[in-house]
């Protein structure tokens, strides 16, 4: 689990603590342009906005809510989501580390251990697996011994297999109401008439009548239980 920790402290021999404060700015510059891809794949983010994305579709309302709103929901759900992890690095990590009881690179390995266990707990073993075996790694014998740039990728993968088959079982009720207005409108010879047209309606109150945001919201925190 020094992997990154290591890159990011020490790589090939360089201690980034020994460069000078400009260079050190500028790394850090260009770290942070990496920090919306690291939202979207080391936390639940993905999960969150592909399943709402569903959501959206599956009502066939292609604009509402806009993509604002769904990137917006998303990102507070992922913030609920991630809250225990993100208190266990503060109090674990952040924290020693302000109080100067820990250094840099060892608050780093520390955070790091907290949320790769986070990662691994949401990963399925298969598709850790995969990646260990397409790095040639054959020293892992437990999950917990997996390099973190290894699990990332496994992480992600789970995170799209789970969101694309809770896709599927919110597409299920709403593809019915498709094939009931199809039928209908076939069986009084309307076959010109575009089956969303009437379908659009139905689904929107189904889903109200659900209360299908607060289904939704609540299958995806209840998810990562």
């Amino acid at each position: 689990m020094n992997d990154l920790a290591d890159l990011l402290t020490n790589p090939n021999g360089l201690n980034l603590q020994n460069l000078s404060p400009p260079v050190q700015v500028a790394l850090l510059l260009g770290l942070s342009a990496l920090l919306p891809a690291a939202l979207m794949t080391v936390t639940s983010f993905t999960r969150c906005v592909i399943v709402l994305s569903f959501v959206r579709q599956g009502l066939g309302t292609q604009a509402v809510p806009p993509n604002l709103v769904i990137t917006g929901l998303a990102l507070f759900l992922t913030l609920f989501v991630m809250r225990p992890t993100f208190n266990e690095i503060d109090q674990k990590a952040l924290q020693p580390y302000l109080a100067k009881q820990l250094s840099g690179a060892d608050a780093l390995r520390t955070g790091l251990d907290v949320h790769k266990r986070f990662l691994l707990r949401h990963t399925r073993k298969q598709d850790l697996s995969l990646f260990l075996h397409l790095s040639g790694n054959k020293t892992v014998t437990e999950p917990e011994q997996a390099p973190f740039l290894t699990v990332v990728p496994a992480f992600v993968v789970s995170e799209l297999k789970t969101a694309f088959i809770m896709g599927f079982c919110i597409y299920l009720p709403f593809l019915m109401v498709d094939l009931v207005v199809s039928s209908v409108l076939t069986s009084m010879g309307m076959v010109m008439m575009p089956p969303i047209t009437i379908s659009a309606p139905f689904k929107i109150l189904l889903f109200v009548l659900a209360d299908g945001w607060h289904l939704v919201t609540y299958a995806i925190a209840l998810s990562y239980g």
